[in-house]
């Protein structure tokens, strides 16, 4: 399935449910940042290596799994309700992090660009 079409079943979704009326820009806006931090939480206080041995925890990766979904329905809605292409954006972004970090400066290295 791609792209377009995950985001049409996501809108679908909503639209069974009447959902359609709580999915203005400002308030997908504020759930995905909701749903990152709640991804962010089941991270929280864990050492690198819990976390390395927490990728064989089907409990840990269901939780992670859900939150992911949440973060990635919200975006797709997000991008709906603007009406831009999920796709485009992506590529669009990449096109501009490919400027920002070129490769011979950036390998390896985990800086800002503003800092090369």
């Amino acid at each position: 399935m791609d792209i377009r079409e995950l985001q049409k079943k996501v809108i679908e979704f909503r639209d069974r449910r009447d959902w359609a009326q709580y999915h203005n820009p400002k308030d997908l806006a504020i759930s995905l940042s909701l749903e990152a931090s709640e991804l962010l939480e089941i991270f929280q206080w864990k050492k690198l290596e819990e976390i390395d041995a927490l990728k064989q925890n089907e409990i840990f990766l269901r939780k992670a799994n859900e939150e992911l979904g949440d973060i990635l329905i919200y975006a797709l809605t997000l991008a709906y309700e603007l009406n831009l292409d999920p796709s485009a954006v992506i590529l669009n972004k990449i096109n501009i992090n490919d400027k920002r970090y070129p490769v011979d400066k950036v390998k390896g290295k985990s800086k800002k660009y503003t800092e090369y």
